[in-house]
C-alpha cells in the first residue's frame, strides 16, 4: 500500500459512532443502570482490597503487594472503556472521536497484557512459596516484588505500542460505525478501506503470544503447585494453601478462558452478538468477581478488610458525633 495513499485517505474520518447494544430506549436506560451498578461494586471492591493491604502490616507481603497492584489494575482496566461505554447507552449521538478511539484501543489492550503480566507474576510468587518454601525468603524480597511490579506494568504498555502505532496509519475512509460498545481490534480493522495485512498479522501475533506464553507458564507452575499441594499431609496448612491457589487459579480460568473464546476461537469475530457478550464478560465481569474470589477465599484478607470496615464505621461515627456537637 503507498504510504501518501494511506496518508491521505486516513484523514477523512474524524470520529466513529460506537452501536453498543441496539434496543429500545427503555432497556438501554436498564442496561445503563446494571453497568453502572456492576462498574461501581467493581471499583469498590477493588479499591477495598488496595485499602486492606495497606492498612495491615500483616499483609505487607510480596503476594498482597502483587494483589493491590492487580486490584488497582482491574480499575484501571474497567474504567478504560466503561465509562464510555456508559455515555453512550444514555447518548443520542454515541460516537467517540478518531484519537479517543486509538487510546481506548491502546490502553484497554496495554491493561489487558499487563493482566496477563500479573498472573504470571503471582503464579511465579505462589510457585516459590510452596515449591521452594525454604529459598522463598531469599529470593521473593521486596526488591525483587518492586521489579515484578515495574516490569508487569511497563511490559503491558510496551507490548501494545507497536499494534497502537500500526492502528494509527490504517486508512479509515468510512463507514465509520462500529457494532462494538469500544475500539475492538477486529471492528476497527474491518472499517480500513485499503487492506493491511502486516497491522493485522502483527496485532494476531502480539496477542497470540502474550495470551499463549503468559498461559502456558501459569499453567506449569500452578501444575507444580498442585504436585507439591497433593503431597502435604491432610491438614489445616493444605487446606489453606490450596484455597489460595483455587482462588488464583479461578481468576485465571475466568480471564484466560473468555479471552480465548474472544481472540483465539475461530468463529468467535464473525458473529457481533457473541462478540460483544464475550467482551463485555472479560471487561465487567472478571474485573467484578476477582475482589470476591480474592476476600471470600482469604481468611488474611477477610481478617483485614474487617478491621479496615471496623475503623471506617468508628470513624464516620466520630465524624457524625464532631459535626452534631
Amino acid at each position: 500500500m503507498d504510504n501518501t495513499e494511506a496518508k491521505n485517505i486516513s484523514g477523512s474520518v474524524s470520529k466513529f459512532i460506537l452501536l453498543g447494544f441496539p434496543c429500545r430506549r427503555e432497556i438501554q436506560i436498564l442496561l445503563s443502570v446494571i453497568f453502572s451498578l456492576i462498574y461501581l461494586l467493581t471499583l469498590v471492591g477493588n479499591t477495598s482490597i488496595i485499602c486492606a493491604v495497606w492498612s495491615s502490616t500483616k499483609l505487607h507481603t510480596p503476594m498482597y503487594i502483587l494483589l493491590a497492584n492487580f486490584s488497582f489494575l482491574e480499575i484501571c482496566y474497567v474504567s478504560s472503556d466503561v465509562p464510555k461505554m456508559l455515555a453512550n447507552l444514555i447518548s443520542q449521538t454515541k460516537s467517540i472521536s478518531y484519537a479517543g478511539c486509538l487510546l481506548q484501543f491502546y490502553f484497554f489492550f496495554s491493561m489487558c497484557a499487563a493482566e496477563g503480566y500479573f498472573l504470571s507474576a503471582m503464579s511465579f510468587d505462589r510457585f516459590l512459596a510452596i515449591c521452594r518454601p525454604l529459598h522463598y525468603p531469599t529470593i521473593m524480597t521486596h526488591q525483587l516484588c518492586a521489579r515484578l511490579v515495574v516490569l508487569c506494568w511497563a511490559g503491558g504498555f510496551l507490548s501494545i505500542l507497536m499494534p497502537a502505532v500500526l492502528m494509527s496509519k490504517v486508512p479509515f475512509c468510512g463507514p465509520n460505525v462500529i457494532d462494538h460498545f469500544f475500539c475492538d481490534l477486529g471492528p476497527l480493522l474491518a472499517l480500513s478501506c485499503l487492506p493491511v495485512p502486516n497491522t493485522t498479522l502483527t496485532c494476531a501475533t502480539v496477542s497470540s503470544l502474550i495470551i499463549f506464553i503468559t498461559f502456558l507458564y501459569i499453567l506449569g507452575s500452578y501444575t507444580l503447585v498442585l504436585r507439591a499441594v497433593l503431597r502435604v499431609p491432610a491438614g489445616s496448612g493444605r487446606s489453606k494453601v490450596f484455597s489460595t491457589c483455587a482462588s488464583h487459579f479461578l481468576v485465571v480460568s475466568l480471564f484466560y478462558g473468555s479471552v480465548m473464546v474472544m481472540y483465539v476461537s475461530p468463529g468467535s469475530r464473525s458473529h457481533p452478538g457473541t462478540q460483544k457478550f464475550v467482551t463485555l464478560f472479560y471487561c465487567m465481569a472478571t474485573p467484578f468477581f476477582n475482589p470476591l474470589i480474592y476476600s471470600l477465599r482469604n481468611k488474611d484478607m477477610k481478617d483485614a478488610l474487617k478491621k479496615l470496615i471496623k475503623l471506617s464505621f468508628r470513624n464516620n461515627t466520630l465524624l457524625m458525633g464532631i459535626i452534631v456537637k
